[in-house]
């Protein structure tokens, strides 16, 4: 239990439905836990107040020491590579589904449940019961891209209760409820850290290393604080407003987006114009894959997400062996970004994934 509504009213579900509910709170970041970003205190009254009212026991657990060992280190080792991380896809996978299940099946229980908009199905197989993980039916909030890392032993203890109920519906029982966060707005930012300046964020934990802003051509336009600090599509705060550019008749000019990062050299490239050519692959390779089923799906044709909010692109898979995999795109995909997630699905059947490389 969050402190947020989504896990408030999973947990009245679960009750309604006759488990016995035990909520944890998870903290996880201390660096700067008296910071206006940082909520914890007051989530953690949230946290306790919905408990208090819908009846259920709540403990507080810490996972600080995990997080910081297993998620934010790697956090900043991909950024210092030049890469774009997706610090969700590594939480979930090691502490929201094993410090976290691990500390839970020490207390007895039998189930943890989370507020994600995602579902869980058995069925038989001829290698036995086989636990898929689905798209929640409220598309507009599915969160299986960001839980494709789970495996079996993970799903098969793992109860989505809103995976079948809008988000409308989730905020219409909060308030027929009276729960204290009926109104509390969802949390975005980095998973446990919250939202904040995310440059400045940064800069504390890695050197700035300013260097040339380039176009393809090799006109320099501006100054990056260094490749850390920049993604792939990136827009806004490049800094380099003022440079026109290639202009349109009418005299106005193309925005300009970050298209590459060269590490070698420590220049940054931008493009103008959203489909510039820089800014699209029709292909990609990945790495580090994690397959739901336990073993990589057949070389076929599928869907696949290189980012959360977009909507699914048909893909042919190959090469899917040895933790790697590659995807061909019908449709050329825009800012494929690497250290981020491309995630395969067969209809609503999230298969798994990897880091795009």
């Amino acid at each position: 239990m969050s402190g947020g509504v989504d896990s408030s009213v999973a947990a009245w579900l679960l009750k309604e439905q006759g488990y016995e509910v035990l909520g944890l709170f998870m903290k996880n970041w201390e660096d700067d836990d008296d910071s206006e970003y940082c909520s914890t205190r007051q989530d953690w009254l949230d946290a306790a107040s919905v408990a208090d009212l819908i009846g259920v026991d709540i403990e507080a657990v810490n996972f600080a020491a995990e997080y910081k060992d297993r998620v934010f280190a790697d956090f900043l080792r991909e950024y210092s590579a030049g890469r774009t991380p997706n610090p969700d896809v590594l939480c979930n996978a090691e502490i929201k589904f094993k410090a976290f299940l691990d500390h839970a099946m020490t207390l007895g229980a039998d189930y943890i449940a989370t507020g994600h908009y995602a579902r869980v199905r058995s069925i038989d197989t001829e290698r036995g019961v086989q636990h898929q993980l689905l798209k929640a039916l409220d598309l507009s909030k599915d969160q299986s891209y960001f839980l494709h890392r789970l495996n079996q032993a993970q799903l098969a203890r793992t109860l989505f209760p809103l995976g079948e109920i809008p988000k409308t519906e989730v905020r219409r029982l909060a308030r027929e409820l009276q729960l204290p966060n009926a109104a509390k707005k969802d949390s975005t930012g980095i998973c446990f850290i919250g939202e904040r300046p995310f440059r400045e964020f940064l800069n504390r934990y890695l050197p700035t290393q300013p260097g040339p802003i380039k176009t393809p051509e090799g006109v320099t336009v501006g100054q990056h604080q260094g490749l850390s600090f920049y993604t792939l599509g990136q827009r806004k705060g490049l800094g380099i407003g003022g440079v026109k550019g290639r202009q349109r008749d009418d005299g106005t000019a193309d925005a300009w987006y970050t298209a590459r990062k060269e590490l070698e050299s420590n220049t940054l490239y931008v493009v103008q114009g959203h489909d510039h050519p820089w800014l699209l692959a029709s292909d990609l390779n990945a790495q580090d894959a994690s397959w739901i089923a336990g073993h990589p799906p057949a070389s076929a044709d599928y869907a696949a997400k290189t980012r959360y909010r977009q909507q699914d692109a048909s893909c042919t898979l190959s090469s899917a062996q040895d933790g790697q995999f590659a995807l061909s795109f019908e449709a050329a995909q825009w800012a494929v970004t690497p250290g981020q997630s491309a995630v395969v699905y067969q209809g609503d059947v999230c298969l798994g994934g990897g880091i795009i490389v």
